[in-house]
Order: structure tokens, then sequence, then C-alpha cells
């Protein structure tokens, strides 16, 4: 039942983490060099990262569960 509750919230997170990453990309903009883009270009960024990110932590997460569980035994 926890996996279902941190998936439930996982949504309004990724509306978060797109508009705050359109926000800080408008703010240090000028400085990288990119131009200020719109909520649904920070809607794809969000989701590109979160499906290239996710798998990563997911594995480093089952890694660390595994090395505590093997030194209870």
């Amino acid at each position: 039942m926890d996996a279902f509750f941190k998936l439930v919230a996982a949504g309004p997170l990724f509306f978060v983490s797109a508009w705050l990453l359109m926000i800080f990309a408008g703010i240090v903009g000028t400085d990288v060099g990119i131009h200020p883009f719109g909520y649904l270009t920070s809607m794809v960024v969000t989701i590109g990262l979160w499906l290239t990110l996710a798998p990563a932590i997911g594995a480093a997460g089952r890694a660390t569960t595994r090395r505590s569980g093997a030194a209870r035994t």
C-alpha cells in the first residue's frame, strides 16, 4: 500500500518540478546561454529527466536494501 501513496505523491511533484525548472531556466538563462522556455517545454524536459533518473535511483535503492539485508544474516 505504501507504493500506491508514493505514486500518488509523485503526480503533484511532477508539476511542481516542471514549474521550478521553468522558473530557474528563466533566471539563469542569460548566464548559461539558453532562451527562456515555457511550461510545456519544461514538462517535456522534466519527463525526460524523470525517465532517465528513475531507473538509476531505483537500482541504487535496491542495492542498498540488499546490502543492509545481507549484513543482518
